[in-house]
């Protein structure tokens, strides 16, 4: 059978648009089917790129307002058009980067709603001219939407993250459902504008999946920004305030919170609900996920999936590496496996990254294992850049002395990270860092004073 493409992606994120250049550098015929008025997926639209460039308007903006009024008390609080201004700059600079970058690799790319009529053919609806393609291979990379919260949100009042970027104001009081990373991510955000934050997790521990002690010190810089915890809790109802702009919301504990908006944050769900998987062969499970093997496979063998659309760890970077690997399996070129030792970014104010194991794993599993650690009061460079209060930590086997876990909360921790995961992936450990010298002032020096730290707590003991 004669097909349209070798290739046709659903959606053009970054698992999709990864997997679309690797094809077309392959030499395949390659379409991408966007359901968006614009390409890039939920990650340059909603999601990704415009909370990371929010992020970056808001340090920017209060740190302005605070050297021209001389105190964070009495600075004046930036409006949303103000923050978004930077935001859509940055959204309509990369959007113009990606699309140059299909067009470049000869991929054509396909607007509209994309929906299967049978396991190799994808109606296109809704877009400029409704019509069929059809594909030998197919990659599933529609992305995530967030899950729904229990009340309809109206995009003022109830929020989903992906309604951020939209608001028309900041509010005064906000109530964050979820104490995930988006959440945290947005609540530390609107209580450094000013916000009064209330989070809510029925979690006795945010980010549960980060190490124990770097999240202690995110919740005491948070709590100083007034941000208030009300973690073990679970919403019993939550509805709107006649009368005025905002909501009410009652815990199962008894207590009542009013506040002027409500963003849930409550996890996200697969893209899969409009793409009549059954007609393809496929099923989602309860959370619109698509379940894959080692090569990213469905139980549709010429059907893929890769992105937030098979779950975890659902990043971007990871989602980019996902497509292309997909892509390799497809067409029968080798190619090394991801590394399991992937970096964690949380874009949180302050930011937190890690790679490796935490120290409750290890403790868990019986390793032996000593801690390392480096604070940024210590740093030159953390002085220099007016953060005394960032922490760093790394983590070795006890009788190795191999690398096992890093763990960063500060200034440009995202970025700091990258030279542990090097370290760790070439299976690298303390010796490596006592004797490498780096550049000074940097952060990077955290790395030796933390390889100090750790081989004097080895020779005590």
């Amino acid at each position: 059978m004669a097909y349209d493409y070798d290739l046709l992606v659903l959606g053009s994120g970054p698992a999709g648009q990864r997997a679309a250049v690797q094809s077309a550098k392959l030499g395949k015929r390659v379409g991408i089917i966007e359901r968006a008025r614009m390409v890039g997926g939920i990650c340059l639209h909603t999601g990704t790129v415009p909370s990371k460039t929010f992020r970056e308007a808001v340090l920017s903006l209060t740190h302005v307002h605070v050297l021209a009024r001389g105190s964070a008390s009495d600075r004046p609080r930036p409006t949303m058009r103000e923050l978004m201004h930077r935001v859509n700059g940055v959204i309509a600079r990369e959007l113009d980067v990606v699309a140059r970058q299909l067009s470049r690799n000869n991929i054509d790319l396909l607007s509209g709603n994309a929906c299967f009529v049978d396991a190799h053919t994808v109606a296109i609806q809704g877009g400029s001219l409704d019509r069929h393609a059809t594909a030998e291979f197919i990659l599933i990379a529609s992305g995530s939407i967030p899950a729904p919260p229990p009340i309809e949100a109206d995009h003022d009042t109830i929020l989903t993250s992906d309604d951020i970027v939209n608001l028309a104001r900041l509010p005064k009081t906000l109530a964050v459902i979820g104490g995930g990373v988006i959440g945290i991510e947005y609540a530390s955000m609107f209580a450094e504008l000013g916000v009064e934050v209330t989070v809510v997790d029925r979690h006795d521990r945010p980010l549960e999946f980060c190490d124990n002690e770097i999240v202690d010190e995110l919740l005491h810089q948070m709590r100083q920004k007034r941000v208030t915890f009300r973690l073990g809790e679970s919403v019993k109802s939550i509805r709107r305030l006649e009368g005025s702009e905002g909501a009410a919301i009652d815990l199962e504990s008894g207590k009542h919170i009013e506040v002027d908006a409500v963003l849930f944050s409550i996890g996200r769900i697969g893209a899969t609900a409009k793409l009549a998987l059954d007609k393809a062969g496929l099923t989602a499970d309860d959370r619109g996920r698509l379940k894959v093997n080692a090569l990213f496979q469905t139980e549709v063998p010429h059907i893929s999936a890769a992105g937030d659309v098979i779950g975890f760890p659902a990043l971007a970077s990871t989602s980019s590496e996902q497509g292309r690997l997909a892509v390799c399996a497809m067409f029968g070129v080798e190619a090394k496996p991801a590394s399991a030792g992937f970096p964690y970014g949380i874009y949180a104010i302050p930011e937190i990254s890690m790679v490796g194991a935490t120290e409750q794993e290890l403790t868990a599993k019986k390793v032996p294992y000593e801690v390392g650690v480096a604070r940024y009061e210590e740093i030159v460079r953390g002085q220099i850049l007016g953060d005394s209060s960032g922490f760093f930590k790394m983590i070795f086997h006890r009788e190795t002395r191999k690398l096992l876990g890093v763990h960063c909360i500060g200034t440009q921790a995202t970025e700091l990270i990258h030279i542990g995961q090097a370290v760790l992936t070439l299976n690298g450990g303390l010796d490596y860092f006592l004797e490498t010298v780096f550049n000074y002032p940097t952060l990077a020096e955290c790395y030796k004073v933390a390889a100090y730290n750790a081989a004097n707590h080895m020779r005590i003991s």
